[in-house]
């Protein structure tokens, strides 16, 4: 009974573990997007995505999918660091929902010169080719 009881615990503790390890990383990928976007670097910003014609965003102006369509409305939307301002994101819940999938919803801010932006963002990661990337993204 003490092993059964002993393999269960060594069970969950390395299901935690990885978890952990996998929210680590795509809170990383959500700081480094910030960091490229608040240096004006639209491409390594768009790192964090899925870099494939499925790739879905929707926005204000409704879905668009293809991550070189989703860097182009950036680029239009953003076309300076004016425009782009100092981004920031607030995090309020990252929820896994299978060994490949990951939900995050949260809170993004733009300090800008020009006014201030916000909103709130859902994104889907997927761990694809050993990567998180996001699959979804539907900020407004």
């Amino acid at each position: 009974m003490r092993i059964i009881i002993a393999a269960l615990f060594m069970l969950l503790t390395m299901q935690s573990i990885a978890q952990s390890k996998n929210e680590k990383a795509i809170r990383r990928i959500l700081d480094t997007q910030t960091e490229s976007w608040n240096r004006g670097d639209l491409e390594n910003f768009m790192n964090g995505y899925w870099e494939n014609d499925s790739l879905m965003f929707i926005g204000k102006s409704g879905i668009t999918y293809g991550y070189t369509n989703t860097l182009n409305n950036y680029k239009k939307g953003y076309p300076d660091t004016t425009a782009m301002g100092k981004l920031s994101f607030n995090i309020i819940t990252v929820k896994r929902l299978s060994r490949k999938y990951y939900h995050v919803v949260g809170k993004w801010h733009l300090k800008r010169s020009i006014g201030d932006l916000s909103g709130h963002y859902t994104l889907l990661f997927e761990k694809v080719k050993g990567n998180w990337v996001v699959i979804a993204d539907h900020s407004s």
